[in-house]
């Protein structure tokens, strides 16, 4: 007697997609977020300008939203099946469930050869070796899940597998809060993110500042003598407040720029900026300098940032000739 052919019906098609699509993008996110943490905790010291916080925002937001999708997903599918035995045997179903399992053994892998060229290379820090365990750990989970899901009866769920089954959701569980403690809170992020736009405006004047002492050999008065209504420069105000930075020139070529800040600057952000003066609309970028690092770390209060010019550093270039009518 032949084996009965089940055929798949849209709405199976359709879910075991939706499954799939889910458990991969969950993967990942649950992988990039492991691997944040453990930048943050054992940060490589051949990349000090290494973010965590905010390359882990969009692994959370997957995680949060696409996991639970999955794990609902998955309990239907198992009621579906235990329910219609039959269903087992659907070929959309195998076809996923060994893609799945194919994917996970190259995963372990790739895994294992990148632990063995980086050991070659000389580069087996803590950081490497926890993002390896890793990954081996995910990709041996979703492999032995999927295999044991392959080879189990219609309806059967061992008690191991329903303990490894918790094991997972409260370790995802975990991932996340983890990368919380990463990424910061919502409100904190919207704290820092003023303290960086603010960052970023008193670095534009301090440039300007020092093209106005380049083109006319003095320190502006006031941020207002920094208007050019030619190239439409408005002396920006702070994003939080609305109020008009403070500026001060005080002897010679010296100047302070002040503003109120939310937070203490961290070591991340204390990759201070500074900014390489070019000719104001030049190549140094829509506001016509290049950020680098150093001299911007602040308290979370008003500070003030002294500034001299050295005219042997910025030395004047007034515009000369007539101008072209």
């Amino acid at each position: 007697m032949e084996k009965q052919i089940v055929k798949s019906a849209p709405r199976d098609v359709f879910m075991y997609l939706l499954g799939t699509a889910a458990l991969y993008f969950s993967v990942y996110a649950v992988l990039n977020i492991l691997f944040n943490v453990i930048e943050a905790n054992f940060p490589d010291p051949l990349n000090p300008y290494y973010e965590p916080s905010s390359a882990v925002r969009w692994s959370l937001a997957l995680v949060v939203v696409i996991f639970p999708v999955y794990a609902w997903v998955s309990r239907f599918l198992a009621k579906d099946i235990k329910a219609n035995p039959e269903k087992s045997a659907l070929r959309v179903r195998k076809w996923l469930l060994y893609l799945t399992v194919f994917l996970s053994a190259a995963l372990l892998i790739g895994d294992l050869v990148a632990l063995v060229y980086n050991f070659l290379e000389g580069d087996l820090t803590t950081s490497f070796i926890l993002k390896i365990l890793s990954v081996f750990a995910v990709g041996a989970a979703v492999f032995w899940y999927y295999l044991y899901d392959l080879r189990r009866e219609p309806g059967e769920f061992s008690p191991n597998a329903k303990k490894f089954a918790w094991a997972i959701l409260a370790l995802v569980a975990a991932v996340i809060i983890s990368g919380f403690f990463v990424a910061g809170s919502p409100f904190r992020q919207r704290l820092s993110r003023f303290d960086s736009q603010k960052l970023g405006h008193l670095q534009e004047i301090q440039w300007r500042v020092v093209n106005y002492w380049q083109q006319k050999g003095k320190l502006p008065a006031a941020l207002a003598d920094l208007r050019d209504d030619i190239s439409g420069f408005v002396p920006p105000v702070d994003p939080q407040t609305g109020e008009a930075y403070e500026y001060r020139a005080i002897v010679g070529l010296s100047f302070e720029l002040c503003a109120n800040f939310n937070l203490v600057s961290d070591a991340k952000t204390e990759g201070d900026y500074y900014s390489r003066p070019v000719p104001v609309g030049g190549s140094g970028g829509e506001s016509g300098f290049d950020k680098l690092t150093a001299g911007w770390s602040h308290p979370a209060d008003r500070y003030c940032f002294s500034r001299t010019i050295d005219p042997e550093l910025y030395p004047r270039t007034p515009i000369t000739g007539k101008p072209i009518l």
